[in-house]
């Protein structure tokens, strides 16, 4: 990220435990698609960098890999351990990662490299070995998802704060990924659609879940929680279908890239 990462604890893991519980598990169609086109199997060291509350970590796990991962939130990294206690989860930069050169056979990063931290991807290509694979996602076309109404409780930040989150964004738009991974010296570069959906009980569980998240607290910084929690839960009550849950399907896009091998 820009600045001093270790802010992002401030936002991302001050409801550390309701993220894990009840935000992160709707990323599973996310996570387990991209573990399934990586083919990720007991063969394999991975990282999972901004690994959040470790559930994709956990997944990995279950595949069979061995897993590392960082992330800038202390809070979330506590929840990470207790989730993967023999896996190497640690707190850090991602710009400045604590492993070797070419200690990994995978890398995967959910949502975790935006546009505005592009450098990352220097990091990842490093401690990746030679012919190892990346899997990395991003948010696609939000606008056009038919759950974007998700996300509009987000635009309650300072009008800086959404701008920056609209360039946060921007590896979705298309060629911008490619680029910037062939950029940093990735080969084999495929974007892929990947599958995603939140769904909620109802509408006071989506206003809880959405709070837990780094954009929530954004806009709680400008409007305080209660005026937040009151617009999602009002956003959500227009979205109820009797017998059916609360559900938000958003566009998100994939990169699978390649480190080239040692000729």
């Amino acid at each position: 990220m820009n600045g001093d990462w270790t802010v992002v604890d401030e936002g991302w893991g001050r409801k550390a435990v309701d993220f894990a519980v009840l935000s992160e598990p709707g990323n599973s169609r996310e996570y387990v698609a991209m573990h399934q086109r990586l083919g990720v199997s007991d063969r394999d060291h991975l990282v999972d960098v901004a690994c959040g509350a470790g559930f994709a970590i956990e997944l990995a796990r279950a595949r069979g890999a061995t897993c590392a991962g960082i992330d800038a939130s202390s809070r979330l990294v506590a929840v990470a351990r207790d989730r993967n206690p023999d896996a190497d989860v640690r707190v850090g930069d991602m710009h400045a990662m604590p492993w070797a050169d070419g200690s990994f056979d995978v890398a995967t990063s959910f949502r975790g490299v935006w546009g505005t931290t592009p450098a990352a991807l220097g990091e990842i290509h490093r401690v990746l070995a030679p012919g190892g694979r990346l899997g990395l996602t991003v948010w696609g076309h939000i606008k056009a998802s038919p759950g974007a109404w998700a996300m509009v409780p987000f635009r309650m930040a300072a009008a800086a704060k959404v701008e920056n989150q609209a360039a946060m964004v921007s590896l979705g738009r298309p060629g911008a990924g490619e680029d910037l991974l062939a950029r940093y010296g990735f080969v084999d570069v495929e974007r892929v659609a990947v599958p995603f959906a939140w769904e909620f009980s109802d509408p006071d569980m989506y206003a809880r879940a959405l709070a837990s998240t780094g954009p929530a607290f954004e806009a709680m910084q400008n409007v305080g929680e209660a005026a937040f929690i009151a617009a999602a839960t009002q956003e959500a009550h227009a979205r109820i279908r009797d017998g059916l849950p609360l559900r938000a399907q958003i566009d998100v896009a994939g990169y699978l890239a390649r480190k080239p091998r040692l000729s």
